[in-house]
């Protein structure tokens, strides 16, 4: 089989695929063919050194792939030879408290990623792939999806007449859009184009602030916008640069999500802004097994497509991690394997 690695840990122009064996699936594991792996933020991080935990280097990248079962170990009675899987995550995360050290026991910075034709896995890390839904868009859900999912679906979760704001027009934010106007909320946008913006309200976004011509738009989206009330969620993926707006526009008592670290400079977080927002600041990620679930459940029966920018073959797996790295893409990027 062809699986992908980096000939240089920190650079992304090196990425090769090289020839490597094909394991056997053991007591308790199934072997998959992988047919689709989707690139998430994440994925360039890790190589560019941008990513908020350590990384091994040299690991098969990636974490979100859709595939089917073509082998599996003694005693596996979860899946059989053919059913149609999608990768979890975290992959000893099944619920409640995330266990140590999950953060780097994930794909692509503390063990091989899908970024391969074939994969041996524990049979609890992978959940059933819904009939309807193909191996392309089956693979932009367990990253992305499942983190928009987590960042409504909190201790307070959205519901019919909340206001929802989401940055931008990545994967997350896309999948928010999508997922908070199913939930019946009304939705605020920021974006950076007229192009975008349009592509944003044609998936239900409300209203939309382009960040380049209104700076401050976090006053901006509560002023203007939710007439002085500020919005109920904030799926926060910008990170340093944009968190300070978004403590703006949220309301007293709702909720900033702390998802993405898009952004380099770092102006540090005004504690007074902070405290005075007298909201909560919720950090996540992404979600475990039983929200990856969930979502699949949600998003099989709202009859929702995910927005693919772009869709690559295997051989030009480089080229799609260049296309993500230039950041201008709306929506995820999907490589078919």
């Amino acid at each position: 089989m062809r699986a992908y690695r980096f000939d240089d840990a920190h650079k992304l122009e090196t990425l090769r695929a090289r020839e490597e064996s094909v394991e056997t699936p053991q007591r308790g594991e199934v072997r998959v063919r992988v047919r689709a792996v989707s690139l998430n933020y994440r994925d360039i991080a890790l190589i560019l050194g941008r990513y908020v935990w350590d990384a091994v280097p040299g690991l098969i990248p990636c974490s979100d792939a859709a595939g089917e079962i073509e082998a599996v170990g003694e005693g596996v009675t979860a899946f059989k030879p053919g059913d149609r899987v999608i990768s979890v995550f975290h992959p000893r995360w099944f619920g409640g408290r995330p266990p140590r050290g999950a953060a780097m026991q994930t794909y692509g910075n503390g063990a091989d990623g899908w970024l391969t034709q074939s994969k041996v896995v524990s049979q609890e890390a992978v959940v059933p792939l819904p009939d309807g839904i193909s191996f392309e868009d089956g693979a932009t859900l367990p990253c992305a999806a499942t983190t928009a999912w987590t960042a409504l679906s909190g201790a307070v979760p959205v519901r019919a007449g909340a206001t929802v704001l989401t940055l931008g027009t990545g994967g997350v934010s896309i999948f928010a859009v999508q997922l908070a106007k199913a939930m019946g909320a009304r939705v605020i946008a920021t974006t950076s184009s007229a192009a975008k913006a349009a592509r944003l309200t044609a998936l239900g976004a409300d209203a939309v602030v382009n960040y380049t011509e209104v700076p401050e738009w976090g006053l901006h989206v509560r002023k203007a916008l939710t007439g002085g009330a500020g919005v109920d969620c904030v799926v926060e993926v910008g990170g340093p640069a944009t968190v300070s707006e978004s403590l703006r526009a949220v309301r007293p008592g709702g909720e900033v999500v702390l998802i993405g670290f898009l952004s380099a400079e770092n102006p540090g977080i005004d504690y007074f802004l902070l405290k005075g927002s007298n909201a909560t600041v919720r950090s996540i990620g992404v979600g475990d097994r039983a929200a990856l679930e969930d979502l699949v459940r949600a998003w099989a029966g709202s009859g929702l497509k995910p927005v693919i920018d772009r869709t690559f073959e295997f051989d030009d797996a480089q080229a799609a991690f260049a296309h993500l790295e230039a950041a201008r893409h709306v929506g995820k990027v999907v490589i078919r394997c």
